[in-house]
Formats: structure tokens, sequence, C-alpha cells
């Protein structure tokens, strides 16, 4: 397993790789930092969405180190350089939305335990973001604090909310789990024209996502198949439940994006409203990937970061017998 540098976008120094196991036996790529020097103020544990890689957040890594953060960071299964369940690395799949506890308790266990410095914060977009808030709201997620960005707690680009997990569901039964939506093939999103994409504003950080896609191969997957986005669907429903946000204690920062055609900001902002421990953020103007967007947005950003991060200490949020984020996810 090795890190995958391109010329604009170099591999933060101090990186240790790792191959963490899962407890159903799949080996996820995992790195780690630590700052040069100084006093460690924490961990942050960043957490990707769906289709991305550890590459991606070579300059999110850096913008961490400088505030004197450990970084642990991590490829879900079935992208980036971790296994798959399938035999074509482009096709992003996987069975359950409870699979991806267990990539978090490995990483957790293996690697933020034995060497990551206390307080530990989760840095989280998308569907890393909403996996977060939902074992969050089980207890289940061992950090101080967590920061949210367009969690994927509905799709925007849904119209009809109705008959797409409907079809899904059909689908799936009909035995075509692991076959790609319909439509979709193994083109990966950051690879696309920049005109009309969904992602950020900005042309440079594009174009380098685009570049490092490209370097980093079957690891920057193309489009999901049926049997994710059945589990995803069903995985969604339950940020429809009415006590989910209430249920959530721990100190979260939930950030949305003002021009998102991902993950509905509307259904975010209301979420983010009943939220007993919890802060909303809309920033106008930003597409689906917030820490990808351009510098204001981004300047935006960190300074609502920095005024969270790391905090005073929350130590009410975990009784002691915390479940695991797998044992969290199946309960």
């Amino acid at each position: 397993m090795e890190l995958v540098p391109t010329p604009d976008n170099p591999v933060p120094d101090g990186a240790e790789i790792l191959a963490v196991k899962t407890r159903d036996g799949l080996s996820l790529r995992t790195a780690r930092w630590a700052p040069a020097g100084g006093e460690v103020r924490g961990t942050v544990l960043l957490l990707q969405g769906r289709a991305e890689f550890i590459e991606k957040y070579f300059e999110t890594i850096g913008d961490l180190l400088a505030r004197d953060l450990a970084v642990v960071t991590f490829d879900w299964r079935g992208q980036g350089g971790s296994d798959r369940e399938v035999p074509d690395p482009r096709r992003g799949h996987v069975r359950r939305f409870s699979d991806y506890a267990l990539d978090l308790e490995a990483v957790v266990e293996q690697v933020m335990t034995p060497s990551g410095p206390r307080p530990w914060f989760v840095l989280a977009h998308s569907m890393g973001a909403a996996i977060a808030l939902d074992l969050a709201r089980r207890d289940a997620l061992p950090v101080e604090r967590l920061v949210a960005l367009a969690p994927m707690i509905r799709l925007s680009m849904i119209r009809a909310e109705r008959w797409p997990p409907m079809v899904a569901q059909a689908l799936w039964a009909l035995g075509l789990g692991k076959q790609y939506i319909p439509g979709g093939g193994a083109t990966s999103i950051a690879t696309k024209p920049f005109a009309g994409n969904r992602l950020t504003g900005d042309p440079v950080r594009y174009a380098r996502n685009a570049t490092s896609a490209a370097a980093v191969g079957p690891g920057a997957i193309g489009d999901p198949t049926v049997g994710w986005l059945h589990a995803a669907f069903r995985f969604m429903a339950r940020f429809t439940e009415t006590r989910a946000p209430l249920e959530i204690r721990l100190p979260t920062l939930v950030v949305a994006a003002g021009n998102d055609p991902v993950c509905s900001t509307p259904a975010i902002e209301r979420f983010a409203a009943r939220l007993k421990a919890g802060h909303a953020l809309v920033l106008r103007g930003a597409r689906h990937e917030i820490l990808m967007e351009s510098d204001p947005i981004r300047r935006q950003f960190w300074a609502a970061f920095d005024a969270f991060i790391p905090g005073t200490p929350d130590r009410s949020f975990a009784p002691p017998d915390t479940p695991t984020p797998a044992e969290a996810a199946t309960g």
C-alpha cells in the first residue's frame, strides 16, 4: 500500500501508511500524520465521502497539521486503496451500510487507540458525515466533537422521493445488486468535465483532483452499484425518524453547502436545527465538496472549525458501556 502524489498534490510530510484489517477480513488503506514539532492539540479522524480516496485530502491534511492536530484517515471498503467486495475494482459496492462501521471500528482500535493523542475529533464529509452522525446517535463515536460537512441524509439530485428506492429494491431483489446502477459506469466523477460539475466551483482544485484520480487509477471508483444505492436509501431513512437528531448528544457542528446539487441542504438544516448539542452553518455559494471549494468559502469553513475545535472537552456523551461502532450499527 502506498500514497500516490502528483506534481500539484504532494504527500504531506511524515505520512505513515498502514494496512488495517477489519473484523470481517478486509484490508483498509490507512494513513496517519503527526504535526512537526510543538504540542499536539489532539487527533482528527478524517472520514471521506463515497468514491473518494486519501490523496484527495492532502491539502486538508496539511491544514489540520498546521493547526497542531494529528490526523488519521483511511479509505472505506470498496474505494481508494482498500479491499473490494466485487471483482471490478471500479464498481462502488457495499452490501449494507452497517459494514462501514466495521471499517471505523478497526481504525479506532488499531490506529487511534494505540497512537492517536487525545482529545479525538471527527471531520467527515457527505457519506462519512452521515455514518458519523448515525453512530453518534448510538453513542458509538468515541470522540469529543464532530464536524459534519454536507452529510448524506437525503439526496437532492433525486427529485421523485418515492420511486427510486422502490426501483433500487426491485433490482436488488432480482439479484442485480452487484451491477452498476442503470446508466452507470466505471468513470470516476472526479475526472468528468468541470463545466456543470456538482462538486466545486474552484477550477484549480477540481483539476488537481482530476489529475490525482487519474493517478490512483482504480482507486477512483465509478458509479455505485444497485446494492450500494439500495443500502443507502435504507440507511438515509434513519434520519427521517423524529427522534434521530434529539438522540445525538455529541457536540456537533454541521456545515451545509448553500448550492449543493448532491445532498439536500434544506433537509440538513431541518435535521441540524433539532440537535441538542449541535450548531448549523450554511456556506452560501458552496457546492457539495466544501473542503475542495474556492479560498473564500474555505476560509469561512476554517474559521468555523477553529471556533469549534478543540473546544471544551465534554465527558458526558460516552457512558462506560459504550458499544463499538459495529455493535451499534447492527444493534
